[in-house]
Parts: C-alpha cells; sequence; structure tokens
C-alpha cells in the first residue's frame, strides 16, 4: 500500500534499511575523543583533507567553531561511534544551497553506514532546512563513496584537477551534486 511517508520518500530502499543497533543522532561536545580517533584512521584520513597527527584539542577546538544552523550527526553502533557527518547550508543568494561531508570508521565501511548517514543529512536538507542542491567533494579514486553519492541522486558536474595532496602526490577531486525533486 502506498502511503504519503512511501510516496514522498525520494530515497533508496537500501538507504531506509539500517544495521541492527545502528543509532544516528545529533553530534555532541563529548563526542570529540571518539571523533579524535575517528579522523585518525588511515582509510578516513585517505579520503578526506585530515592531516595526520590531530590532536584531540584541535578537534574539539574545530568542533566548537562550528556555525549555528549546521547540522552535525554521528552513527552509533552498539554504542560506539563509527561515522560522523554534516550539512552546512550556505547563505544569501546560495541559501538553497548545502554542502555534505562524512566519513565512516574504517572497520565498518560497506556495511549500511555511509548510507543511513546520508539518508538522514538529505531528509533533513529536504524536509527541514529546504535545501534544493546539495554538493561535495570526492576524489576520483574513492569509488565506494562515489558509489554511495550516485546512488542517492548526486552526480559528477566536474573534476577539480590536482585538488588536493595526499599522501605525497596531488590528487583530483570530482564536485558531485543532487538537486531536490519537484
Amino acid at each position: 500500500m502506498l502511503t504519503k511517508e512511501t510516496a514522498e520518500d525520494p530515497l533508496p530502499a537500501a538507504a531506509r534499511a539500517r544495521p541492527d543497533g545502528l543509532v544516528i543522532r545529533a553530534r555532541e561536545p563529548s563526542d570529540f575523543t571518539e571523533i579524535t580517533a575517528l579522523m585518525a584512521l588511515p582509510r578516513v584520513r585517505w579520503g578526506t583533507l585530515r592531516l595526520p597527527f590531530t590532536s584531540r584539542e584541535d578537534v574539539r577546538q574545530w568542533m566548537e567553531k562550528t556555525p549555528a544552523g549546521h547540522l552535525q550527526i554521528v552513527a552509533l553502533l552498539d554504542g560506539r561511534l563509527v561515522g560522523t557527518a554534516g550539512v552546512h547550508p550556505d547563505k544569501g543568494r546560495r541559501s538553497h544551497v548545502g554542502g555534505i561531508g562524512m566519513c565512516v570508521h574504517d572497520e565498518f565501511q560497506r556495511r549500511g553506514i555511509g548510507a543511513a548517514l546520508l539518508a538522514a543529512l538529505i531528509e533533513a536538507a529536504d524536509r527541514w532546512f529546504n535545501l534544493r542542491r546539495l554538493e561535495l567533494a570526492v576524489y576520483v579514486d574513492n569509488e565506494p563513496a562515489i558509489a554511495l553519492y550516485k546512488k542517492f541522486g548526486f552526480v559528477i558536474e566536474g573534476t577539480r584537477r590536482q585538488d588536493a595532496f595526499r599522501d605525497g602526490a596531488f590528487v583530483d577531486s570530482y564536485m558531485m551534486a543532487r538537486l531536490k525533486e519537484g
């Protein structure tokens, strides 16, 4: 039976299925220790702009500087912090646009956690922030992330050549975006 909720749900069915024991909640200031450990993981660092050897104090200060109106969430699996994500609305003439950032613990990738985080961000962007456009950057060699974003309707809009210096070499990034239907 088609209900109002399912008729308006733009997310793939796989995005609505969560691993048992997974909880998505708002990021709390007390999460900074676990987020510091998450950001230090090799695969997380490889897929983000994070540098090695970031201190807990630096992460705590970065978290405290999050502007009002930005949504920051975490994923907990059986009480363990295994991912974090956020949507960052723009201002002024780009107030209909939000940027997305996320990462998942090295040991928990490809288990539906990224999909659950992304689904939560998209729901907030569509139903609470009224964002028409979500955008992100992803390294061109991060095939699992690119596949996840495509599953949620993101498309590659362009390539930023030599976008970042990672592990001794320059790497290109794709600019991807999702436009809200309707």
